[in-house]
């Protein structure tokens, strides 16, 4: 039963009708009014609250239209089925904090940054402008597995420049590897069994891992991973980074290539995963070809993405699916839209189509490379280092004796850099001793003898 009359106030901006449409809502969940009793006449409430008709009609309205009260013709306004809520608890006092910033290193030598100060800002901002002003059908639902432009452009891409054999039809574009890493596990049977390299990628096990699917890790030898321990397990889908292994930077030579190969065509459901994460970064050689080139048994996904040449923040990545996993996916997800915006793959598309990436590779692969040959130089200085697998990408090892790989990364840190251990990326496999994983990717060119000159006296 109602046991008092709202109070209204005629200051602040809420309307009276919303004041009132409040006051009963909170009776009702609170259970002060009950199921079946009757609110008071609208005509007894403008009397008592001295307001207009149309007030309260407006918020009787409101409170039938949400199922608070039912109206009967010419008898008036009752309590619906409500279950009555626990008591409202008094508001906690909102108190704003800061976010707290972290401290960022002076010298950032991770292996997730790049060189920002080459993204083509004038480029990416003209077509931008253009796509954005010339082309309102992009506001239409698009193509599940992305703009067939975009798809046709890779494809292009990818044939001349990594020697990738595969139809537009093939190519799926997503928000990020992340996101394309669990699609793909839907394409594969439950019970499948992993084989990850060991040292390696490790977000691709913590995907497998929360996906609760089986994992076996596999050794490498100095050709990357070993075909003997892969041959000889249960595996039938393996993770493999042949262009530029992660972490330690051993590029697969072609015989190495055939005898995955060899593997995944020996029985069905084998597949093995080529991820081609920096592949645009070799200076000293020229590349080998993606292995998904050399397959011609429908054996090998090929995934990229534009994060580690362009930047992270672009979460635009693809798959290349073989034809018995691409009739999966239309099946699986044929009433899905793609996660990447069609304004960015528009962009993204003639950023390919008109030789702007191309160009870009070019320039930025010089920069990095003049970086490396600077760094190299400059830790090669320092007493008992040695370096490995700097012969392409945009990371390398140091080892550095007679220092622990805690100490190794403590001390730098002290010194205002940012390193990570090999050990983070072993998941069974010991790491080799005293070892640190070196990325120059956002490491400004001006830096790099400082950052010499910091270790060194860290680590001396």
């Amino acid at each position: 039963m109602l046991s008092s009359m709202p109070t209204l106030s005629y200051e602040g901006k809420t309307p009276l009708y919303e004041q009132l449409y409040r006051f009963f809502t909170v009776q009702i969940r609170r259970g002060a009014l009950r199921t079946g009793e009757k609110l008071p006449s609208k005509r007894s409430l403008c009397a008592e609250l001295g307001i207009s008709l149309s007030t309260v009609e407006t918020a009787y309205a409101l409170l039938v239209s949400e199922g608070y009260v039912n109206a009967k013709a010419k008898s008036g306004y009752y309590v619906a089925n409500f279950a009555p809520l626990a008591p409202v608890a008094a508001p906690r006092p909102l108190v704003r904090h800061a976010p707290e910033t972290p401290v960022a290193p002076e010298i950032d030598l991770s292996t997730a940054a790049v060189d920002v100060s080459v993204f083509p800002y004038a480029t990416w901002a003209k077509l931008n402008k253009e796509v954005v002003y010339g082309s309102p059908e992009l506001l239409q639902r698009g193509d599940r597995q992305g703009d067939p432009a975009l798809r046709l452009a890779l494809a292009s891409f990818l044939g001349e420049y990594r020697g990738v054999t595969c139809a537009p039809e093939q190519i799926v574009v997503g928000a990020g590897m992340e996101y394309l890493t669990q699609l793909l596990l839907f394409l594969l049977p439950k019970d499948t069994v992993f084989g990850v390299e060991d040292p390696g990628y490790p977000a691709f096990a913590q995907i497998l891992r929360l996906q609760d699917r089986q994992i076996r890790y596999l050794p490498l030898d100095s050709e990357g991973l070993q075909p003997d321990a892969l041959q000889s397990s249960d595996v039938s889908v393996a993770y493999v980074t042949p262009s530029h292994q992660f972490p330690m930077g051993m590029t697969m030579p072609a015989s190495r290539r055939s005898q995955l190969l060899r593997w995944a065509w020996e029985a069905d459901g084998r597949y093995l995963i080529e991820d081609d994460y920096d592949s645009e970064f070799r200076y000293d050689q020229r590349p080998l070809p993606a292995m998904q080139g050399m397959d011609h048994r429908e054996k090998v996904i090929y995934v990229g993405t534009f994060s580690r040449s362009l930047a992270p923040s672009i979460r635009m990545a693809y798959l290349v699916l073989p034809y018995p996993l691409l009739r999966r996916y239309e099946a699986l997800f044929g009433y899905q839209s793609s996660t990447v915006s069609r304004y960015e793959q528009a962009v993204m598309a003639r950023f390919l189509q008109e030789g702007y990436y191309a160009r870009y590779l070019r320039r930025v692969s010089g920069r990095y490379k003049a970086r490396r040959n600077a760094l190299v130089d400059a830790l090669c200085r320092i007493e008992g280092v040695r370096l490995h697998g700097h012969q392409g990408g945009l990371h390398f090892l140091l080892e550095k004796d007679g220092i622990s790989e805690a100490e190794l990364c403590q001390r730098a840190l002290e010194a205002g850099i940012a390193l990570r251990g090999l050990s983070a990326y072993c998941h069974t496999a010991p790491a080799l001793p005293s070892t640190v994983v070196v990325g120059y990717g956002g490491l400004r060119s001006d830096k790099v003898e400082q950052a010499a000159r910091l270790l060194a006296a860290a680590w001396r």
